[in-house]
């Protein structure tokens, strides 16, 4: 019995390697109520970066009228000791945060899109294939000084407006930025309401106008389906994930509810799946107990609160 079951996973031909973006100093932090010092987000992504994370979303250049947190964006880029190898991403909404954005020299910007028309509308005052096209000159001008560019597919799986999101949704965003040049893309369940079913069928539709290795997932945690829906996804062949250590990160649209997947949680089922991630899990964990220690609370991984009190009892 075990023979055969061991024989019926290698059939599904999960990836060997994963690569993990970190998002925790970014979309970890930026809901974050108390102020962060420019100096301890600098600390974090140092201690990610010597974890082995060679891709770090670092920060956001957005008005910090509307996130307070990310208003030390400049300096936080600044304050980074670059490792060789690793790709630092900012998010940038429009031409002045990718102006401001671009004279910190990140690798990599970030453009974000909804697939539902209702968030769209109610965010910003504009439907999908318009707030498109606001993107369509940031993008161009990022590539045009040899930046990288990935978009974020936002409310994938499901909106806090419309429910459910059809995977027509989905596809028409995918292709509106691979038609204006983004180069990856990450389908993301922004409220947690996925499950491995509805996962598949958002990737197989971005998969429509994306090959596999240009695609991520990016799954929240808020009814606990992120690591099944990881799974889903390994599955179909996907190896590109965002997590956020110590599962940093809230659900504005889910009073009380977890945000992000941690991250403790995706690399410590990936290494007990045989896959390799290349991520020391002993010294994410010592990211994780630095900026869960700063913040006052435990971190929000179970994979984290046991290996760490495991490590404590020794």
């Amino acid at each position: 019995m075990r023979h055969e079951l061991e024989i019926t996973m290698n059939q599904i031909n999960l990836p060997s390697h994963v690569n993990i973006l970190e998002v925790g100093p970014r979309d970890g932090l930026q809901n974050e109520k108390q102020p962060v010092p420019a100096a301890v987000k600098v600390e974090l992504v140092q201690r990610l970066q010597e974890a082995g994370f060679t891709q770090i979303e670092v920060t956001s250049f957005v008005s910090p009228k509307w996130v307070p947190q990310m208003a030390d964006n400049a300096q936080v880029m600044a304050g980074i000791q670059r490792k060789p190898g690793v790709r630092y991403s900012v998010l940038t909404p429009n031409m002045q945060g990718l102006e401001a954005a671009l004279a910190s020299q990140p690798d990599e910007i970030v453009v974000f899109g909804a697939a539902s028309e209702a968030f769209s509308q109610k965010n910003i005052n504009c439907s999908i294939s318009e707030s498109m096209e606001r993107f369509r000159p940031v993008v161009a001008a990022a590539l045009a000084q040899g930046v990288a560019v990935r978009g974020a597919i936002s409310c994938a799986l499901g909106c806090p407006y419309e429910g459910e999101i059809a995977p027509e949704r989905v596809a028409l965003v995918a292709r509106l930025m691979r038609e204006m040049g983004v180069q990856h893309i990450g389908v993301a369940d922004t409220i947690g309401v996925g499950t491995p079913r509805k996962v598949r069928l958002a990737l197989e539709a971005a998969l429509r106008h994306y090959p596999l290795d240009a695609v991520s997932g990016h799954f929240h945690d808020t009814y606990g389906q992120a690591l099944a829906n990881t799974l889903a996804a390994l599955e179909l062949g996907l190896s590109s994930f965002d997590t956020s250590v110590a599962g940093l990160g809230g659900c504005p649209y889910a009073k009380g509810a977890t945000g992000n997947v941690a991250t403790e949680d995706v690399v410590f089922m990936l290494h007990g799946m045989g896959i390799d991630t290349g991520i020391d899990l002993e010294r994410l964990l010592d990211a994780s107990a630095f900026i869960s220690g700063y913040l006052q609370r435990v971190p929000n991984s179970r994979a984290a609160t046991a290996l760490l009190n495991r490590r404590n009892a020794t």
